[in-house]
C-alpha cells in the first residue's frame, strides 16, 4: 500500500540489482527502451524496499532476490511500499519450480534466472511495458461477464459448503473459469479444509483492515488451490467475536467481480440477518436443504427472505443428502411445503463423501462417476449458462432434470406458508 507522503511522480522503471555482471547487461537494454541507466541501482530486493519506503514506486520494477534468505516474504513486504498496479520483474540464480509458482502467486509478473541475457531482460520489459499499458477498463459489458453465486444452507449440516466447493471447483477446473471462494464462516469454515488447504490470515486481516483491500491485497491474502481457483477464508479464535459493519465482505465481493469471473460465497444463514446487503450485486443464490421438517420451515423463510432482499438474484433449491428409502418428509410434501419445485435433487452417498475426504478433494472431483457427483455437475453447468446474456438457471436446471421448471414456480403464498407433516 502506498502511504499518503509519498511523491506521487512515478518514474517508468527502476531497478536493484545485487551485483554489476547483473547491471552490465540490464542497463543498455533499458537505455535501448528510452529509459536512464541511473534507473538501474546496485542492491538487492531490501534496497528496493527501503527506497520505495520514501519515494513513489516506478510503473515498473525489477528486484534481485539472490541476496534475500526469504524471498516470498521479502516479495510481501515490497508489495506494502508498491504502488498498486506497479509491474514486478524478480531476479534471482535458484532455479527452482515451486518458487517460481509461490512468487508468481504472490503477484509478481515474471521471475528470470541468472545469469540475464540482452534478449531474455528485453522481452520481459517489452511484455511489463505492454501490461501496464494495456487499458483497465471496466466497462458494463465485461461487468456483465462476472457471476456471483452464493450458497446458503437452510440448516447447519445441509452440505452447503459441500456444494459451494464443489461447484467452485468445477468452474475452475471443467470450465476454466478464474473463481473467486470466500467462505465467510469465519470461525468455523471448512472450505479450506476440504480443499486441503491452509486458510490463511487473508479474510481476517480484511475484515480487521477494510481500507487495505484492493487487487493487489487480493493477489497476496487468497490461496491457491489450482490455476484457476483461489480461496478466502478464516479459521479465526472462537474467543473472538466478529466485530465489523459489513463494509470489508462488500469490498471483497467488489474486488472480486474485477479479478475473476465467477465468484462462489458460502454464506452461513446468520449472515443474511446480520449484513443483508452482501447479496446487493449477487446473481444466483442456492439454498441447500435437508427434506425435513426443520428444513421446510427454514427453506420457507430463507425463500421469504430472498424475495423480499434480493428480488434481483435467481434462486435455486437444492434438495441435499436425499435418502433413496423413506424420509421424514417426502418430495412431494416439502415442495407442497415451500409452494415450489425442488430444482436439484442430490442422493445421500456417504461412501462418496468419506472417499471425498480421505482424498482431500471436493466432492465432485473425487467422485465423477456417482449420481450425486452427477447432480452437482447439473448445477454448476446451469450456473455458467448465465454467461449468456439470456440465461435462466432455474430454466437450465429444469431442462437438464427432465423439463422446465420456470412455469411451475409459484411464490404468492410464500409469505404466509407453514411447513406440513408428512402424512
Amino acid at each position: 500500500m502506498s502511504t499518503t507522503w509519498k511523491n506521487g511522480n512515478r518514474d517508468t522503471f527502476a531497478a536493484f540489482m545485487c551485483d554489476d555482471a547483473a547491471l552490465d547487461v540490464l542497463r543498455p537494454v533499458a537505455v535501448d527502451m528510452g529509459w536512464q541507466p541511473e534507473k538501474c541501482a546496485k542492491g538487492g530486493l531490501r534496497n528496493a524496499v527501503q527506497s520505495l519506503s520514501i519515494t513513489a514506486s516506478p510503473a515498473i520494477l525489477m528486484v534481485d532476490l539472490s541476496e534475500s534468505g526469504d524471498p516470498l516474504n521479502d516479495i510481501n513486504a515490497l508489495a506494502e511500499v508498491c504502488e498498486p498496479g506497479t509491474v514486478v520483474i524478480a531476479v534471482g540464480q535458484v532455479n527452482d519450480v515451486r518458487l517460481y509458482r509461490d512468487l508468481i502467486a504472490s503477484g509478481i509478473q515474471d521471475y528470470l534466472l541468472k545469469p540475464l541475457s540482452p534478449g531474455q531482460v528485453r522481452d520481459a520489459l517489452v511484455q511489463a511495458q505492454a501490461i501496464f499499458a494495456a487499458p483497465k477498463s471496466h466497462d458494463a459489458a465485461a461487468a456483465k461477464r462476472h457471476i456471483s453465486t452464493a450458497i446458503v444452507g437452510t440448516r447447519g449440516g445441509v452440505g452447503a459448503t459441500t456444494l459451494a466447493t464443489s461447484i467452485a471447483w468445477l468452474f475452475s477446473a471443467d470450465h476454466k473459469l478464474p473463481t473467486a471462494l470466500l467462505d465467510l464462516d469465519v470461525h468455523f469454515g471448512t472450505g479450506a479444509l476440504t480443499l486441503d488447504l491452509e486458510p490463511g490470515r487473508g479474510l481476517t486481516d480484511a475484515i480487521d483492515n477494510p481500507s487495505r483491500i484492493d487487487g493487489l491485497f487480493i493477489e497476496r491474502a487468497m490461496i491457491r488451490a489450482n490455476d484457476n481457483l483461489a480461496i478466502l477464508s478464516a479459521e479465526a479464535p472462537i474467543s473472538a467475536p466478529l466485530m465489523t459493519d459489513g463494509s470489508a465482505f462488500v469490498q471483497l465481493e467488489e474486488e472480486f467481480r474485477h479479478a475473476f469471473e465467477m465468484t462462489v460465497i458460502d454464506l452461513p444463514r446468520n449472515m443474511l440477518i446480520n449484513f443483508p446487503h452482501l447479496l446487493a450485486d449477487v446473481n444466483v443464490v442456492v439454498v441447500a436443504t435437508e427434506l425435513t421438517l426443520a428444513g421446510a420451515r427454514d427453506a420457507i423463510r430463507v425463500l421469504s427472505w430472498l424475495k423480499t432482499n434480493a428480488a434481483h438474484a435467481q434462486t435455486v433449491v437444492v434438495a441435499n443428502k436425499v435418502h433413496a428409502g423413506v424420509g421424514e418428509i417426502s418430495k412431494a410434501d416439502f415442495e407442497a411445503s415451500i409452494e415450489r419445485k425442488i430444482n436439484i435433487t442430490v442422493p445421500y452417498d456417504i461412501k462418496a463423501a468419506a472417499n471425498a475426504a480421505k482424498l482431500g478433494q471436493t466432492f465432485v472431483a473425487a467422485n465423477r462417476g456417482t449420481k450425486a457427483g452427477a447432480a452437482i455437475r447439473e448445477l454448476g453447468d446451469a450456473i455458467v449458462g448465465l454467461q449468456d446474456e439470456k440465461g435462466d438457471v432455474e430454466k437450465a436446471a429444469g431442462k437438464a432434470g427432465g423439463g422446465s421448471l420456470l412455469g411451475k414456480i409459484d411464490f404468492k403464498k410464500m409469505l404466509g406458508s407453514r411447513a406440513k407433516t408428512p402424512a
